[in-house]
């Protein structure tokens, strides 16, 4: 039975190396590259899969990167479902430069898939989830992939009775209008999507809870970085501090954040203590060099941590 599974329309070949420094027109000499596969919905079941609760990535793959991150995928013992298509999964390219410390990220444009291939990636979700108990969406939609695309998905979750998590943003978050169980807006995310500034607590839960009112969603999980999480639903709100740690790199971070707190959904926790999970998750993905995820062993460090340093705060509604 696969409990979790996971969608990631525009997933990608993760590349990342160091330099000294980052200059223009000079060569930059680097330092040995690092592969990881990416992409939103594969890196919530990487992650999901190192913390002992395995998860399948359905993704779209396409040419020699495609076979690559078919195979990266493969060697951390994630399950997978493809779909082949004809143009080749893009590839991102991260720089670190030691000099300052600052990561350079540079994401390529995704292929552009035709209707077949949505279609294909749609009837692969639903013949590997049959029973699942999450379905998790994440990540942007590459060119050829209507705006609508998670609300069609939403549909077919619903049919399935499995629990859709989405975690979007731009048009295809402002394209839902029902069916998603939990949604993962970022305070940027969540900001373009009302329109104007949420300067304090009370105005991003009301911006969160407006969602919920409009049937879109159960739950707003806001991640608010370093800052750590609001989760709301249309009675309750409580935001869950997150630690500070070194930042090594922020990639993965937000995918660690919803992994964990399905990873506790799923055992049966209570939404406060999943989402203290999912902090813990993002937090020590944050240590991890490039763009390698976070370990089990530094979750269980953080989410004590977490758990030693008292309740929640809970947020007027």
């Amino acid at each position: 039975m696969t409990d979790i599974v996971t969608l990631t329309m525009n997933p990608a070949l993760d590349i990342s190396t160091t330099t000294g420094r980052v200059v223009p027109t000079d060569k930059v000499r680097c330092g040995a590259p690092r592969r990881d596969p990416g992409g939103g919905g594969i890196n919530v079941a990487r992650v999901l899969t190192a913390l002992g609760e395995p998860a399948t990535a359905v993704f779209p793959s396409g040419g020699h990167s495609g076979r690559a991150l078919e195979d990266l995928v493969a060697s951390e013992g994630v399950r997978s479902r493809t779909v082949t298509i004809r143009r080749s999964t893009r590839e991102s390219f991260t720089v670190n430069e030691e000099h300052t410390g600052l990561q350079y990220r540079f994401v390529l444009p995704g292929p552009t898939l035709t209707p077949t291939e949505v279609d294909a990636c749609l009837r692969v979700l639903a013949a590997t989830a049959p029973r699942a108990r999450f379905v998790v969406a994440s990540g942007s939609l590459p060119p050829g992939v209507p705006a609508d695309f998670y609300q069609t998905l939403a549909d077919v979750v619903s049919d399935l009775g499995a629990r859709l998590v989405v975690d979007t943003s731009g048009p295809p978050l402002r394209a839902l209008r029902g069916g998603v169980y939990l949604l993962k807006p970022s305070i940027r995310e969540l900001r373009d999507y009302v329109g104007h500034d949420l300067r304090s607590a009370d105005d991003r839960v009301a911006a969160a809870r407006a969602i919920i009112d409009q049937g879109v969603c159960t739950v707003v999980v806001l991640s608010l970085g370093a800052d750590g999480a609001v989760h709301v639903t249309a009675d309750d709100a409580e935001h869950v501090p997150s630690l500070a740690v070194p930042v090594v790199s922020g990639i993965g971070a937000g995918d660690s954040m919803v992994a964990g707190i399905v990873f506790g959904l799923g055992r049966g926790w209570e939404l406060r203590e999943a989402v203290r999970y999912g902090v813990a998750a993002g937090a020590a993905a944050l240590g991890s060099p490039g763009t390698a995820l976070c370990s089990r062993a530094d979750v269980e460090r953080c989410y004590e941590r977490l758990r030693d340093g008292g309740v929640v705060d809970v947020v007027e509604p």
